[in-house]
């Protein structure tokens, strides 16, 4: 990682400091220094950090307003607040699991989306701190920016083809199997409702199905939604509804991401990664409002509305993952606004029907600050999505609760007997915040690998 130097002569020293612990710096540091701190009124003020001058006028330290216990996002605004030539070292003495910490929401603060850029604007770097486990912060930070930089690439460069290669780079640097089920062969192996979504775009569908781990370990199945860009399709969006739908694969660049953590810290489970990926677009052979067509598990699915594409992709892949009955399955999606409209672009949405996994997911969640928030499958909405011609309708008769009807509808492929989360998130930051830049964001994965950490081990 590239904003990490094993050692530097003169570094800058980072000091996280509590409001007991700055007191204490005041009466240790220069005079000199100790009035500047208190002629920003550093510690009444609601600036997270400020830089502290030598004698020379060169950055001599950084002190940091940390919070007891401590956030992992403590170092967040730095690599944007800092020279890019600056090389920093975090002070103080903190254990392996906060020195963890404090490097992983550096490593994630640290990422720059350029890749169609000219002015490539260097960035500070912080010498690797002695009781880190960069190991782990490389897992971590680095499948999460791989993630960010799949939803931030434009749909240009990013269709069904690329989502799917960036699945087998990931399965080739793990040892995993992969295959991948394309076009006309999605007909031929029993995924016509994928098949249905994208066969309008010049881009075929596929189907990427990654395969980790040893054969008798507990299986973990993960789904992403990859739908590479969503007009619409024949209920086409507007142009402000449109513009955006680059990042509606990022359910699938989440579960990527989670995918790719856990194989990097070589969890003892079965892994299975099964990502749709699509682009729903429009052309003379686009599925139509009120079309019925077939799904994997054998039930019929009546069309309620083209834009509502994400849930027909994802009951062929579930009922794919459901059917060997894994451990633990997990969905992930870009899927509702009207998750967003309960709960705001920064809490992502999440329905189970295990009680105890949820409460598992909600503290994992807390603990790694990548929180989420749980919504009910409410029963009373299952009548909803009875359909007069077919099995199921896509989006039923409900007046609001989309979010929920939508679950409710992956629900009936996921079927009795295993344990399902799905989530129901945005994939993007509307504004920057500390460890978390401005665009396209892995949401949940993170405190979903805890989640399996601490029920499988690892």
């Amino acid at each position: 990682m590239d904003c990490f130097v094993d050692a530097a002569d003169g570094a800058v020293a980072v000091v996280p400091v509590t409001r007991e612990g700055l007191g204490r710096w005041l009466d240790a540091a220069p005079a000199a220094q100790a009035r500047w701190v208190r002629e920003h009124d550093f510690e009444a003020s609601a600036a997270r950090h400020i830089a502290v001058p030598g004698e020379d006028g060169s950055i001599a330290a950084v002190l940091v307003a940390m919070a007891d216990p401590p956030s992992a996002f403590t170092l967040g605004d730095l690599p944007g607040a800092l020279p890019g030539s600056a090389v920093c070292a975090l002070a103080g003495s903190f254990g392996s699991a906060e020195a963890t910490a404090f490097a992983t929401g550096w490593a994630l603060a640290s990422y720059r989306f350029d890749r169609y850029r000219a002015d490539r604007k260097a960035a500070p770097r912080l010498v690797r701190p002695p009781a880190a486990r960069m190991e782990r912060v490389a897992a971590v930070a680095e499948s999460v920016n791989l993630g960010r930089d799949l939803i931030n690439t434009p749909a240009e460069d990013m269709g069904p083809a690329e989502l799917a290669a960036a699945v087998a780079e990931v399965a080739a640097a793990n040892g995993a199997t992969l295959r991948v089920v394309e076009g006309e062969d999605l007909l031929r192996e029993n995924y016509p409702a994928i098949h249905a979504v994208g066969r309008a775009s010049a881009r075929p569908p596929r189907l990427a199905d990654l395969v980790w781990g040893e054969r008798d370990a507990p299986k973990v199945t993960l789904v992403g939604k990859g739908v590479c860009f969503d007009s619409g399709g024949l209920d086409l969006k507007t142009a402000s509804g449109m513009e955006m739908m680059k990042k509606d694969m990022g359910g699938a660049a989440s579960a990527l991401a989670l995918a790719s953590m856990i194989m990097r810290l070589r969890l003892p489970v079965r892994l299975r990664l099964l990502i749709p990926a699509v682009e729903n677009a429009v052309s003379g052979n686009a599925f139509r409002p009120l079309d019925v067509i077939g799904t994997r598990a054998g039930l019929t699915i009546e069309i309620g509305n083209t834009d509502a594409e994400g849930r027909v992709i994802l009951c062929d892949a579930l009922a794919e993952g459901a059917a060997e009955k894994p451990d633990l399955l997990i969905d992930m999606a870009t899927l509702t606004g009207a998750a967003r409209v309960a709960l705001g672009t920064e809490v992502p949405a999440f329905f189970s029907n295990d009680d105890g996994l949820a409460r598992a997911i909600e503290e994992s969640g807390r603990r790694a600050e990548d929180e989420v928030w749980r919504l009910p499958l409410w029963p009373g909405y299952r009548k909803a999505m009875e359909s007069d011609v077919a099995d199921l309708s896509t989006t039923g008769s409900a007046k609001g609760a989309g979010a929920i009807t939508a679950a409710l509808f992956l629900e009936r492929f996921v079927g009795e007997g295993v344990s399902w989360a799905h989530f129901d998130l945005m994939a993007w930051n509307l504004k920057a915040k500390p460890g978390r830049p401005k665009g396209g964001e892995v949401m949940a994965a993170r405190g979903l690998l805890d989640t399996i950490e601490r029920r499988y081990g690892g």
